[in-house]
């Protein structure tokens, strides 16, 4: 998926960059409508489990539903292959026969992952084994004004109450429609961009052109927002 527009946030600033021929959104802290950044806080001993679900409300998932993740390749096999992200989250990867391998704007082939390269996969989820759709090699590096923000799991930790960027005004936890397809696949991708570390296990349409991608793994965020230009506006727990 060549043509995504892969996005990365920044807290302030509008900014248009070109990385290997992709376009990168940065996209203002201030845009669109809702809640701005708030403090930061966590609670010891609560219990989380930091797992796969289902969840709640209309966008529960019956099954498995478009995802994936960002890491390092940590082992290969004749099947597929495992990732570990930086929230140190184990991911296996299945490949199929229809997964295609990209390496910037050139096409790849299965040899071409290794241990020990960053790849960003692009699938259908279920629980922590993704089956790959697409394997991009070498994905450009996280901004690290967010990278830096997520919190990996921690057991007995619960998720922070921080929030980052704007929250859609029209969100309502739970709620939305499940999404597939290039516009699933592009919202994964700009949100494992801009917060790298866990497994988005779904993508819901919330309305008025905005995404919420639904993280796990990690302790915060579980909630990244993309707009309508599949651009990150902002994260929350």
């Amino acid at each position: 998926m060549g043509s995504h527009k892969r996005s990365r946030f920044i807290i302030g600033g509008v900014a248009a960059i070109v990385i290997a021929g992709g376009s990168y959104g940065i996209v203002s802290a201030t845009t669109g409508s809702g809640s701005s950044s708030s403090s930061s806080s966590s609670a010891a001993g609560s219990s989380f489990t930091g797992q796969l679900g289902s969840g709640s409300g209309s966008n529960a998932r019956s099954g498995p539903e478009p995802g994936g993740t960002i890491g390092t390749v940590s082992s290969t096999s004749t099947s597929g292959f495992t990732v570990t992200t930086v929230g140190s989250v184990q991911v296996t990867i299945d490949e199929t026969s229809a997964t295609t391998y990209e390496n910037g704007a050139s096409a790849a082939s299965a040899t071409a992952v290794t241990t020990g390269q960053r790849v960003l996969i692009l699938g259908t989820d279920d629980d922590k084994t993704i089956t790959a759709a697409q394997v991009i090699l070498n994905p450009p590096a996280s901004n690290s004004s967010t990278a830096s923000q997520v919190i990996p799991y921690q057991e007995g930790t619960s998720g922070s109450t921080k929030t980052a960027g704007t929250i859609p005004s029209n969100y309502t936890q739970g709620q939305g429609t499940i999404v597939t397809g290039t516009d699933a696949d592009e919202a994964t991708e700009a949100a494992l961009t801009a917060y790298p570390g866990g497994v988005v296990d779904r993508v819901v349409s919330i309305g008025n052109g905005d995404y919420e991608v639904h993280n796990i793994g990690v302790n915060w965020p579980h909630h990244i927002f993309v707009n309508s230009d599949f651009q990150v506006i902002g994260a929350g727990d």
